[in-house]
């Protein structure tokens, strides 16, 4: 690998198998050197969970023209602080996640891997980008996802990000051609309404699977995430790692010692 060209690393957590991440290794391989580090199974709704009570371990799995890829026993962000502490020769210039098998739209960004692999990228000073297609079949198409991404792709490289800023790029689940463009928009408010469907084990011990459904509470709103995916566009929020509530601390102020 060339040290005068960028580094990526890559990431996701669908596992390192998925087509989601071969596809984003095509995608960003134009761009510069490639390192993949990624758990070996499925991670998916681990949020920012590290593993702290298990050692991890991780071995090369194939190396071809200027892309390394490393599997890994660990989540998501375990992958990116492994790749920090022990594979990386240097300091990537770009953290890429995905592409996500389903969407990480709206509150989605609060449970999804994906997104905290990127978090982590972002609390450590990288420019990092999660890329998310709305489609849960193993085989989706990811055409148009690599398309438009490498035009966000090129321009984080270019121009970078904002201090403890990353993006959350959620891609509709359309061909190419039926994609309206991209819409840099807000983060829609919802909820998971979630269930616990109660199923009985062959010995009648009971289990449980968790279940539930989107509720949008902005069906009206034209700016957000949502609105942008439902209307063939791929949308582009800007995620802050801050989570204070910068208005609310004037209002908390009376209960404060002077």
């Amino acid at each position: 690998m060339e040290t005068n060209r960028p580094l990526i690393l890559v990431t996701n957590d669908d596992g390192i198998e998925a087509k989601g991440i071969r596809s984003l290794i095509e995608m960003v391989k134009p761009f510069g050197d490639v390192i993949t580090v990624a758990p070996f199974h499925v991670h998916s709704g681990k949020s920012h969970a590290i593993t702290v009570e298990l050692p991890i371990r991780y071995r090369l799995l194939r190396e071809y023209e200027n892309v390394k890829v490393y599997g890994c026993t660990g989540t998501p962000v375990d992958s990116v602080k492994l790749a920090f502490s022990a594979i990386l020769p240097r300091t990537p210039d770009l953290i890429v996640s995905g592409i996500n098998h389903g969407s990480n739209a709206s509150v989605s960004v609060v449970y999804s891997g994906t997104m905290g692999a990127v978090i982590e990228g972002c609390l450590n000073g990288i420019p990092s980008v999660g890329f998310s297609l709305l489609d849960f079949d193993p085989d989706a198409d990811f055409s148009a996802a690599q398309q438009f991404g490498r035009k966000i792709v090129q321009h984080v490289l270019g121009e970078g990000l904002p201090d403890a800023t990353c993006l959350n790029v959620n891609i509709p689940p359309v061909g190419m051609n039926e994609v309206k463009g991209i819409k840099v928009c807000r983060q829609a408010r919802g909820v998971w309404r979630e269930e616990f469907e109660k199923r009985l084990d062959p010995r009648k011990g009971e289990y449980y699977w968790l279940t539930g459904y989107f509720v949008n509470h902005e069906n009206g709103a034209t700016d957000t995430d949502e609105w942008a995916l439902e209307n063939n566009y791929i949308s582009v929020v800007p995620v802050q790692v801050d989570f204070t509530n910068y208005r609310a601390m004037e209002r908390l102020k009376i209960i404060q010692d002077d």
